[in-house]
Protein backbone atom coordinates (compact mmCIF):
# COMPACT_ATOMS: atom_id res chain seq x y z
CA UNK A 1 0.00 0.00 0.00
CA UNK A 2 0.87 3.78 -0.53
CA UNK A 3 2.24 5.37 2.29
CA UNK A 4 3.34 8.97 3.29
CA UNK A 5 5.81 9.76 6.13
CA UNK A 6 5.18 13.56 7.34
CA UNK A 7 9.14 14.72 8.66
CA UNK A 8 10.51 18.35 8.80
CA UNK A 9 11.81 20.81 5.82
CA UNK A 10 15.58 19.48 5.59
CA UNK A 11 15.02 16.14 6.92
CA UNK A 12 14.02 14.52 4.05
CA UNK A 13 17.20 12.64 2.48
CA UNK A 14 17.53 11.58 6.14
CA UNK A 15 13.81 9.86 6.71
CA UNK A 16 14.60 8.57 2.95
CA UNK A 17 17.41 6.69 4.71
CA UNK A 18 15.75 5.47 7.18
CA UNK A 19 12.95 3.83 5.52
CA UNK A 20 14.80 2.44 3.12
CA UNK A 21 17.14 0.77 5.68
CA UNK A 22 13.19 -0.48 7.60
CA UNK A 23 12.19 -2.34 4.30
CA UNK A 24 10.01 0.16 2.27
CA UNK A 25 9.94 0.50 -1.40
CA UNK A 26 9.28 2.45 -4.42
CA UNK A 27 10.72 5.88 -2.56
CA UNK A 28 9.93 9.07 -3.43
CA UNK A 29 10.97 12.22 -1.56
CA UNK A 30 8.71 15.29 -1.64
CA UNK A 31 8.34 18.45 0.37
CA UNK A 32 8.40 18.33 3.91
CA UNK A 33 7.11 13.73 3.54
CA UNK A 34 8.35 11.19 1.83
CA UNK A 35 5.84 8.69 -0.37
CA UNK A 36 6.45 4.87 -0.04
CA UNK A 37 5.22 1.20 0.03
CA UNK A 38 5.04 -1.25 2.20
CA UNK A 39 2.61 -3.69 3.82
CA UNK A 40 0.97 -3.71 7.55
CA UNK A 41 4.65 -4.72 8.73
CA UNK A 42 6.38 -2.02 7.25
CA UNK A 43 3.58 0.44 8.67
CA UNK A 44 3.98 -0.97 12.23
CA UNK A 45 8.11 -1.03 11.71
CA UNK A 46 8.30 2.43 10.20
CA UNK A 47 5.69 3.94 13.48
CA UNK A 48 8.07 2.19 15.96
CA UNK A 49 11.37 2.72 14.74
CA UNK A 50 11.60 5.59 11.96
CA UNK A 51 13.15 8.36 14.13
CA UNK A 52 12.87 11.29 11.89
CA UNK A 53 9.09 11.11 10.84
CA UNK A 54 6.76 12.83 12.36
CA UNK A 55 3.58 11.10 11.48
CA UNK A 56 2.72 8.00 9.08
CA UNK A 57 -0.53 8.55 6.59
CA UNK A 58 -2.16 5.50 4.77
CA UNK A 59 -3.83 7.38 2.05
CA UNK A 60 -7.63 6.09 1.49
CA UNK A 61 -9.07 8.27 -1.28
CA UNK A 62 -7.05 11.01 -3.75
CA UNK A 63 -9.52 12.65 -5.58
CA UNK A 64 -10.15 16.22 -7.82
CA UNK A 65 -12.92 19.23 -6.42
CA UNK A 66 -14.16 22.03 -8.25
CA UNK A 67 -16.29 22.98 -5.60
CA UNK A 68 -16.79 22.87 -1.88
CA UNK A 69 -19.75 20.41 -2.78
CA UNK A 70 -17.57 17.85 -4.49
CA UNK A 71 -15.69 17.24 -1.25
CA UNK A 72 -18.42 16.51 0.61
CA UNK A 73 -20.09 14.20 -2.08
CA UNK A 74 -16.70 12.50 -2.95
CA UNK A 75 -16.25 12.53 1.05
CA UNK A 76 -19.47 10.82 2.00
CA UNK A 77 -18.58 8.14 -1.24
CA UNK A 78 -15.94 6.61 0.55
CA UNK A 79 -16.63 3.39 2.12
CA UNK A 80 -15.69 4.46 6.02
CA UNK A 81 -16.79 1.39 7.42
CA UNK A 82 -13.89 -0.17 5.91
CA UNK A 83 -11.68 2.28 8.18
CA UNK A 84 -13.94 3.15 11.48
CA UNK A 85 -17.40 2.73 12.80
CA UNK A 86 -20.03 4.95 14.45
CA UNK A 87 -19.12 3.42 17.84
CA UNK A 88 -15.42 5.13 17.38
CA UNK A 89 -14.13 8.92 17.61
CA UNK A 90 -12.73 10.61 15.22
CA UNK A 91 -10.90 13.89 14.70
CA UNK A 92 -9.58 15.89 11.37
CA UNK A 93 -6.64 17.89 10.83
CA UNK A 94 -6.65 20.00 7.73
CA UNK A 95 -3.61 21.22 5.79
CA UNK A 96 -5.19 23.21 3.39
CA UNK A 97 -3.98 25.23 0.03
CA UNK A 98 -6.80 26.13 -2.30
CA UNK A 99 -8.88 29.00 -4.21
CA UNK A 100 -11.84 27.21 -2.86
CA UNK A 101 -11.29 27.87 0.99
CA UNK A 102 -10.52 31.05 2.70
CA UNK A 103 -9.99 29.11 6.01
CA UNK A 104 -8.56 25.01 6.29
CA UNK A 105 -11.24 24.49 9.72
CA UNK A 106 -14.14 25.39 7.25
CA UNK A 107 -12.77 22.52 4.81
CA UNK A 108 -12.74 19.94 7.53
CA UNK A 109 -15.69 21.08 8.97
CA UNK A 110 -17.18 19.25 5.55
CA UNK A 111 -15.27 16.24 5.47
CA UNK A 112 -16.45 15.88 9.08
CA UNK A 113 -20.16 16.30 8.15
CA UNK A 114 -19.73 14.06 5.24
CA UNK A 115 -18.55 11.45 7.37
CA UNK A 116 -21.27 11.56 10.24
CA UNK A 117 -24.04 11.70 7.07
CA UNK A 118 -22.74 8.70 6.10
CA UNK A 119 -22.77 6.63 9.17
CA UNK A 120 -26.12 8.14 9.87
CA UNK A 121 -27.83 7.30 6.67
CA UNK A 122 -26.12 3.52 7.03
CA UNK A 123 -27.06 2.69 10.53
CA UNK A 124 -29.29 5.79 12.16
CA UNK A 125 -26.44 6.92 14.66
CA UNK A 126 -23.63 9.34 14.10
CA UNK A 127 -19.41 8.93 15.04
CA UNK A 128 -18.87 11.70 17.74
CA UNK A 129 -15.58 14.29 17.33
CA UNK A 130 -13.36 14.03 19.63
CA UNK A 131 -10.17 16.31 19.05
CA UNK A 132 -8.30 15.55 22.37
CA UNK A 133 -8.17 11.98 21.79
CA UNK A 134 -9.67 10.30 19.14
CA UNK A 135 -10.15 6.54 17.61
CA UNK A 136 -9.44 7.53 14.23
CA UNK A 137 -6.98 10.53 13.03
CA UNK A 138 -7.89 11.98 9.67
CA UNK A 139 -5.85 13.43 7.63
CA UNK A 140 -7.33 16.38 5.26
CA UNK A 141 -4.53 17.71 1.89
CA UNK A 142 -6.30 19.81 -0.60
CA UNK A 143 -3.38 21.45 -2.67
CA UNK A 144 -5.67 23.34 -5.57
CA UNK A 145 -7.87 20.97 -6.60
CA UNK A 146 -6.16 18.06 -5.57
CA UNK A 147 -7.37 16.52 -2.34
CA UNK A 148 -5.86 13.34 -0.74
CA UNK A 149 -7.92 11.49 2.71
CA UNK A 150 -5.63 9.67 4.49
CA UNK A 151 -5.95 7.69 8.23
CA UNK A 152 -2.93 8.96 10.22
CA UNK A 153 -1.83 5.43 11.87
CA UNK A 154 0.79 7.16 14.45
CA UNK A 155 -1.70 9.13 16.30
CA UNK A 156 0.08 11.57 18.55
CA UNK A 157 2.59 13.16 16.32
CA UNK A 158 5.91 10.27 16.68
CA UNK A 159 8.52 13.50 17.98
CA UNK A 160 6.67 12.38 21.36
CA UNK A 161 8.52 9.52 22.22
CA UNK A 162 7.36 9.55 26.06
CA UNK A 163 11.12 10.09 27.79
CA UNK A 164 10.78 13.83 28.34
CA UNK A 165 9.38 14.97 31.27
CA UNK A 166 11.61 17.99 32.18
CA UNK A 167 11.90 20.73 29.64
CA UNK A 168 14.02 23.79 29.31
CA UNK A 169 13.29 27.38 27.40
CA UNK A 170 12.68 26.37 24.08
CA UNK A 171 13.30 22.79 23.71
CA UNK A 172 14.86 21.09 20.79
CA UNK A 173 12.00 18.89 18.98
CA UNK A 174 13.38 15.02 19.39
CA UNK A 175 12.91 13.94 16.05
CA UNK A 176 14.54 16.90 14.52
CA UNK A 177 17.52 16.27 17.38
CA UNK A 178 17.99 12.72 15.84
CA UNK A 179 18.09 13.80 12.35
CA UNK A 180 20.78 16.01 13.51
CA UNK A 181 22.79 13.34 14.95
CA UNK A 182 22.08 11.30 11.86
CA UNK A 183 23.07 13.97 9.77
CA UNK A 184 26.25 14.44 11.14
CA UNK A 185 27.63 11.14 10.14
CA UNK A 186 28.92 10.29 13.71
CA UNK A 187 29.12 6.62 13.25
CA UNK A 188 28.83 5.38 16.73
CA UNK A 189 32.28 4.48 17.83
CA UNK A 190 33.87 7.80 18.67
CA UNK A 191 33.16 10.28 21.98
CA UNK A 192 30.13 12.19 21.51
CA UNK A 193 29.70 15.78 22.77
CA UNK A 194 26.74 17.96 23.62
CA UNK A 195 27.68 20.88 25.11
CA UNK A 196 25.04 23.73 25.96
CA UNK A 197 22.73 20.35 26.13
CA UNK A 198 19.34 21.52 27.50
CA UNK A 199 16.98 19.15 28.40
CA UNK A 200 19.53 16.47 26.73
CA UNK A 201 17.72 15.86 24.03
CA UNK A 202 20.22 15.37 21.56
CA UNK A 203 22.24 13.44 23.83
CA UNK A 204 19.44 11.03 24.51
CA UNK A 205 18.70 10.58 20.76
CA UNK A 206 22.53 10.17 20.06
CA UNK A 207 22.15 7.42 22.51
CA UNK A 208 19.32 5.71 21.28
CA UNK A 209 20.71 5.71 17.49
CA UNK A 210 24.31 4.21 19.00
CA UNK A 211 22.41 1.58 20.75
CA UNK A 212 19.65 0.84 18.18
CA UNK A 213 16.98 1.42 20.73
CA UNK A 214 13.43 2.29 18.83
CA UNK A 215 12.35 5.18 19.13
CA UNK A 216 8.52 4.02 20.03
CA UNK A 217 9.85 1.76 22.57
CA UNK A 218 8.62 4.94 25.25
CA UNK A 219 5.10 4.88 23.60
CA UNK A 220 2.22 3.83 25.25
CA UNK A 221 0.31 3.75 21.91
CA UNK A 222 0.27 4.33 17.90
CA UNK A 223 -3.02 5.65 16.44
CA UNK A 224 -3.24 2.46 14.09
CA UNK A 225 -3.70 0.46 17.50
CA UNK A 226 -7.33 1.52 17.71
CA UNK A 227 -8.28 0.96 14.07
CA UNK A 228 -10.35 -2.00 13.47
CA UNK A 229 -8.28 -4.22 11.62
CA UNK A 230 -5.14 -3.67 13.88
CA UNK A 231 -2.71 -7.02 14.07
CA UNK A 232 -2.00 -7.23 17.90
CA UNK A 233 0.25 -10.13 17.02
CA UNK A 234 2.42 -8.76 14.22
CA UNK A 235 2.90 -5.54 15.43
CA UNK A 236 4.08 -7.69 18.93
CA UNK A 237 6.08 -9.41 16.14
CA UNK A 238 7.67 -6.24 15.05
CA UNK A 239 8.52 -4.99 18.58
CA UNK A 240 10.21 -8.26 19.22
CA UNK A 241 12.05 -8.49 16.91
CA UNK A 242 13.01 -4.46 16.62
CA UNK A 243 14.27 -4.72 20.69
CA UNK A 244 16.48 -7.45 19.98
CA UNK A 245 18.91 -5.72 17.74
CA UNK A 246 19.05 -3.30 20.89
CA UNK A 247 23.38 -3.39 22.11
CA UNK A 248 25.38 -2.22 24.53
CA UNK A 249 26.87 1.56 24.20
CA UNK A 250 30.60 1.65 22.62
CA UNK A 251 31.63 4.86 23.23
CA UNK A 252 31.29 8.12 25.29
CA UNK A 253 28.15 10.34 25.28
CA UNK A 254 28.39 13.43 27.36
CA UNK A 255 26.97 17.25 27.55
CA UNK A 256 26.77 20.24 29.76
CA UNK A 257 25.00 23.24 30.18
CA UNK A 258 25.92 26.20 32.35
CA UNK A 259 22.46 26.67 33.76
CA UNK A 260 21.59 23.80 36.83
CA UNK A 261 18.01 23.82 36.07
CA UNK A 262 18.90 22.71 32.35
CA UNK A 263 21.35 20.21 33.86
CA UNK A 264 18.49 19.12 36.51
CA UNK A 265 15.91 18.58 33.82
CA UNK A 266 18.85 16.46 31.86
CA UNK A 267 19.13 14.40 34.51
CA UNK A 268 15.44 13.86 34.53
CA UNK A 269 14.93 12.91 30.91
CA UNK A 270 18.03 10.83 31.01
CA UNK A 271 16.88 8.33 33.89
CA UNK A 272 13.04 8.54 32.08
CA UNK A 273 14.78 6.99 28.89
CA UNK A 274 16.64 4.24 31.44
CA UNK A 275 20.01 5.63 30.18
CA UNK A 276 21.58 6.68 33.21
CA UNK A 277 24.20 4.58 32.60
CA UNK A 278 25.45 5.57 28.78
CA UNK A 279 24.82 9.47 29.28
CA UNK A 280 26.77 11.81 31.49
CA UNK A 281 26.13 15.48 32.06
CA UNK A 282 27.92 18.01 33.80
CA UNK A 283 27.12 21.67 34.96
CA UNK A 284 29.78 23.60 33.09
CA UNK A 285 30.49 27.01 31.09
CA UNK A 286 31.23 26.13 27.50
CA UNK A 287 34.81 28.03 28.00
CA UNK A 288 35.95 25.36 30.73
CA UNK A 289 34.90 22.01 29.43
CA UNK A 290 37.52 19.12 28.44
CA UNK A 291 36.45 16.91 25.70
CA UNK A 292 37.26 13.24 25.40
CA UNK A 293 39.32 11.19 23.15
CA UNK A 294 41.37 12.53 20.29
CA UNK A 295 38.81 11.93 18.11
CA UNK A 296 35.31 13.01 18.63
CA UNK A 297 32.12 14.51 17.44
CA UNK A 298 30.28 17.50 18.85
CA UNK A 299 26.76 18.91 18.04
CA UNK A 300 25.52 22.20 19.89
CA UNK A 301 22.78 24.34 19.69
CA UNK A 302 23.23 27.44 21.44
CA UNK A 303 20.91 30.27 22.38
CA UNK A 304 19.69 32.25 18.78
CA UNK A 305 18.18 35.33 20.67
CA UNK A 306 20.05 38.95 20.82
CA UNK A 307 20.13 39.08 24.39
CA UNK A 308 21.49 36.15 26.97
CA UNK A 309 19.85 35.45 30.42
CA UNK A 310 22.65 35.94 32.15
CA UNK A 311 23.66 39.15 30.54
CA UNK A 312 26.20 39.82 27.72
CA UNK A 313 25.90 39.76 24.24
CA UNK A 314 24.87 36.71 21.57
CA UNK A 315 27.88 37.97 19.07
CA UNK A 316 30.45 37.44 22.13
CA UNK A 317 29.16 34.28 22.94
CA UNK A 318 29.55 33.19 19.61
CA UNK A 319 32.86 34.16 19.28
CA UNK A 320 33.96 32.46 22.59
CA UNK A 321 32.70 29.23 20.50
CA UNK A 322 34.36 29.49 17.92
CA UNK A 323 37.73 30.25 19.52
CA UNK A 324 37.11 27.25 22.15
CA UNK A 325 36.29 24.67 19.24
CA UNK A 326 39.46 25.62 17.54
CA UNK A 327 41.76 25.26 20.59
CA UNK A 328 39.94 22.32 22.71
CA UNK A 329 38.21 20.17 19.92
CA UNK A 330 41.23 19.44 18.00
CA UNK A 331 40.45 16.31 16.00
CA UNK A 332 36.65 16.66 16.11
CA UNK A 333 33.72 16.79 14.05
CA UNK A 334 31.48 19.93 15.24
CA UNK A 335 28.21 20.60 14.07
CA UNK A 336 26.51 23.57 14.73
CA UNK A 337 22.40 25.35 14.59
CA UNK A 338 21.40 28.80 14.61
CA UNK A 339 19.16 30.74 12.96
CA UNK A 340 21.12 33.90 14.17
CA UNK A 341 23.68 34.68 10.95
CA UNK A 342 25.54 37.58 12.08
CA UNK A 343 26.14 35.64 14.85
CA UNK A 344 27.17 32.79 13.10
CA UNK A 345 29.73 35.11 11.67
CA UNK A 346 31.62 35.65 14.97
CA UNK A 347 32.24 31.94 14.68
CA UNK A 348 35.32 32.83 13.10
CA UNK A 349 35.75 29.26 11.58
CA UNK A 350 34.66 28.20 7.32
CA UNK A 351 31.86 25.49 7.66
CA UNK A 352 33.00 22.32 5.12
CA UNK A 353 29.42 21.72 4.53
CA UNK A 354 25.59 23.66 5.35
CA UNK A 355 22.38 22.68 5.35
CA UNK A 356 19.27 24.28 6.57
CA UNK A 357 16.65 22.78 9.27
CA UNK A 358 13.72 24.40 10.93
CA UNK A 359 13.61 24.46 14.67
CA UNK A 360 10.19 25.54 15.24
CA UNK A 361 9.60 28.55 12.98
CA UNK A 362 13.14 29.46 12.67
CA UNK A 363 15.11 28.85 9.78
CA UNK A 364 18.40 27.61 10.70
CA UNK A 365 21.66 26.78 9.07
CA UNK A 366 23.32 23.91 10.59
CA UNK A 367 27.08 23.88 10.15
CA UNK A 368 30.13 20.95 9.85
CA UNK A 369 33.40 22.38 11.11
CA UNK A 370 36.57 19.85 10.97
CA UNK A 371 38.34 20.57 13.51
CA UNK A 372 42.02 19.39 12.00
CA UNK A 373 45.08 19.45 14.72
CA UNK A 374 47.26 21.79 12.82
CA UNK A 375 46.44 23.14 9.49
CA UNK A 376 44.10 21.35 6.94
CA UNK A 377 46.66 21.33 4.68
CA UNK A 378 49.39 18.98 6.83
CA UNK A 379 46.23 17.10 7.79
CA UNK A 380 45.90 16.49 4.10
CA UNK A 381 49.20 15.46 3.65
CA UNK A 382 50.12 12.97 6.74
CA UNK A 383 46.80 11.52 4.97
CA UNK A 384 48.85 11.28 1.36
Amino acid sequence: MKLIAKTFLGLESVLSDELRSLGAENITIANRAVIFEGNTKILYKVNYCARTALSVLVPIKEFKIRSKDDLYSIGKSIRWEKFMNYKLTFSITSVINSPLFNHSGYAGLILKDSIADYFREKTGLRPSVNVANPDVSINLHISGFDVTVSLDSSGDPLFKRGYRQALTEAPLNESLAAGMVLMSGWDCSVPFNNPMCGSATIMIEAALIARKIPPGKFRKSFGFQKSIDYDKQLFDQVKQECDSEIVELKTKISGSDISPEAVKSSMVNIRNAGLENDVTVEKSDFKDITVFGDVGMAIINPPYGLRLNHGGDLESLYGMIGSKLKHSFEGYTAWLLSSNREALKKIGLKPSEKRILLNGANECMFLKYDLYKGSKKSLTNKLS
